[in-house]
């Protein structure tokens, strides 16, 4: 990760955070080849700075410098976005990573971070999958779902999930009715959205 906080307290750089995050895929791949003869179970994760597309880029150079073909992997992981997700900053990231044609996973997302990763068309699409604690966060602090025993809360319960995938896919038809609105104050041709 590499919000403030989590750089303040490692002492390190976003830089050194970024290469340490490609080293670590690496080391990871490299031990796995060596142990099983099946399809690695890690992902790449790109990382910066919140909101700093150049850096995203730049830690994909990252990937491709060291010989990590990005575009190969059916997901490529998009972190340190959970404090920019509702911002104009998350859609700048998700179109500066468009061009890399790449299957984003991105973590960390809640439903109000989906409208700025949302594509606004098939040619630009940038969310394959997101996960998201909020659901589970939730489920833990609310009472029972009706027809829920055996468990204190349902923070794991299969019907909470269900409930999130519906409130998740009710936002997305949502979206795509709507269509898609730029910001207020966005500077034509840098359109955050643009309209169906």
């Amino acid at each position: 990760m590499c919000e403030e906080h989590i750089t303040a307290e490692t002492g390190l750089t976003v830089a050194e955070h970024q290469a340490r995050t490609v080293a670590n895929f690496l080391e990871l791949t490299g031990l796995w080849a060596g142990l099983s003869d099946a399809d690695s179970p890690f992902m790449p994760v790109l990382q910066a700075a919140p909101g700093d597309a150049d850096g995203y880029l730049a830690c994909a150079r990252l990937y491709e410098d060291a010989g990590v073909r990005l575009a190969g992997f059916p997901l490529v992981g998009v972190g340190t976005v959970c404090r920019i997700q509702d911002t104009a900053l998350i859609g700048r990231v998700a179109r500066a990573l468009q061009p890399l044609d790449l299957a984003l996973h991105w973590f960390g997302i809640k439903l109000t971070g989906l409208p700025g990763i949302w594509p606004p068309d098939e040619a630009a699409d940038s969310l394959t999958s997101f996960d998201s604690m909020a659901w589970s966060y939730d489920a833990r602090r609310g009472a029972l779902l009706p027809g829920c025993k055996g468990h204190k809360n349902c923070a794991n319960c299969p019907a909470a999930a269900r409930r999130w995938h519906g409130r998740v896919m009710a936002s997305a038809a949502a979206l795509e009715r709507r269509g898609w609105q730029g910001e207020l104050f966005t500077p034509a041709g840098d359109c955050e959205w643009t309209a169906r």
